[in-house]
């Protein structure tokens, strides 16, 4: 099996100026050609430590797939660096050349002459054009090693990635690596691996669990020569799981809850509306992260206050005397109310405290989740047992969407 390293170029990556998302991606198609990646780093725009990070991964890796540091400026020196450790001369490519001043044109600016130093290319090497921009992605081969240079920007990288280095890549791979997600809430990842013990010492395929905030995965993944074999290698082990934890799969390979969540909508043909407090809009947001929401969402209503509670759900006054804003009781009929002013199949609402400090004498974390469609109307407490502001509303939000889904799954 060939292994790889990825390396990201660019001193605006360690400030944090800008997120990696180039190495997740491409650890993602890695595993999908059936290429192993054991390494991934990031260095900034200095030629020393860009040729020191490039020795090591040549002589770690076969394959070192680097991103940034291909721009026309004199900070951008990856194409440099790596043709001085690969012994390839940059000598320019007209065809390149011609392409990037037809870039400008298209666009109506003028082109600057130092772009034309993105048209100097390893003599001897593989030139990917880039349709998206200025800087053409490269490889240089030798002595079993294989550099290759892409775009940092995504919006170029990617499509170069997906039609030229993945079908060059492809012709040098004998096997493949395939992985299928197993999404669960409700269940700790501690808890979760316990319940699928015996799987976790497996070789091929291999289950591990990981923790993200308010639910817990499994991911498996198996080696084979092609992808039909993977699967059939894995579908024992996906049954197992099943068996195991089904109680609170909500998905497989599925990207998050509110798409889950929009998907059970769609496929019960159901409209939802929310009515939230705590989470002030959080549950519509992501709801409306999905593409094709509006066939399944109604609408949202944000009361924060009693009054907005009161005037736009139809909070009963005397409710939120007795019981406070924060309750089970305020909770039910907010979502009462939201069903029945939108008029939605199904309706969902959140009140709690988000913290950092306490409301109504009451504790950070708690919250309360009200659900309401045509059979009726029920309430659930939820504590997140932590007095992170943000983690309370996100992992509350979660909690609502996972209520909604289970809900419209029972319909």
């Amino acid at each position: 099996m060939l292994t790889c390293e990825i390396v990201s170029v660019g001193t605006e990556l360690l400030l944090g100026d800008i997120l990696d998302t180039n190495a997740q991606y491409l650890s993602a198609q890695m595993a999908l050609l059936g290429i192993a990646v054991l390494h991934r780093s990031t260095v900034g725009d200095n030629a020393a430590r860009l040729e020191e990070t490039v020795r090591g991964a040549c002589a770690r890796s076969d394959v070192v797939l680097l991103t940034g540091g291909l721009g026309p400026t004199a900070d951008d020196l990856t194409k440099e660096v790596c043709a001085a450790v690969m012994g390839f001369e940059l000598v320019r490519d007209e065809e390149v050349a011609d392409a990037i001043r037809a870039f400008f044109q298209r666009r109506g600016t003028p082109m600057p002459q130092s772009n034309l130093k993105q048209a100097d290319v390893p003599r001897g090497g593989n030139v990917f054009p880039n349709a998206n921009g200025t800087a053409p992605g490269m490889a240089m081969e030798r002595g079993g090693k294989c550099v290759i240079l892409l775009p940092g920007p995504p919006h170029e990288m990617r499509p170069m990635f997906d039609l030229q280095v993945k079908p060059f890549l492809q012709a040098k791979t004998t096997g493949v690596i395939v992985s299928h997600t197993v999404r669960t809430m409700g269940i700790g990842e501690s808890a979760l691996a316990e319940r699928v013990a015996p799987l976790l010492a497996g070789g091929n395929p291999t289950v591990a669990p990981y923790a993200k905030q308010g639910e817990s995965l499994l991911r498996v993944t198996a080696r084979a020569e092609t992808a039909q074999q993977a699967e059939a290698l894995m579908a024992p082990v996906l049954r197992r799981i099943r068996d195991a934890v089904g109680e609170y799969i909500y998905g497989i390979d599925v990207e998050d809850i509110q798409h889950a969540v929009v998907q059970a909508l769609r496929e019960k043909k159901l409209r939802l509306a929310t009515a939230e407090s705590c989470t002030a809009g959080y549950i519509s947001k992501r709801i409306t992260e999905v593409p094709g929401a509006s066939d399944v969402f109604d609408c949202a209503l944000v009361t924060y206050s009693n009054e907005m509670k009161e005037k736009l759900l139809g909070v009963r006054h005397e409710t939120l005397a007795q019981y406070g804003a924060v309750s089970a009781e305020t909770a039910a009929e907010m979502a009462a109310g939201a069903l029945r002013v939108s008029g939605a199949d199904i309706a969902v609402a959140v009140t709690g405290v988000a913290g950092p400090g306490c409301s109504e004498q009451k504790p950070v974390g708690l919250v309360y989740i009200g659900v309401a469609d045509a059979r009726g109307t029920e309430a659930i407490r939820f504590d997140t047992g932590r007095r992170d502001r943000e983690f309370n509303r996100y992992v509350t939000a979660s909690k609502a969407l996972h209520t909604v889904w289970q809900r419209v799954r029972s319909i």
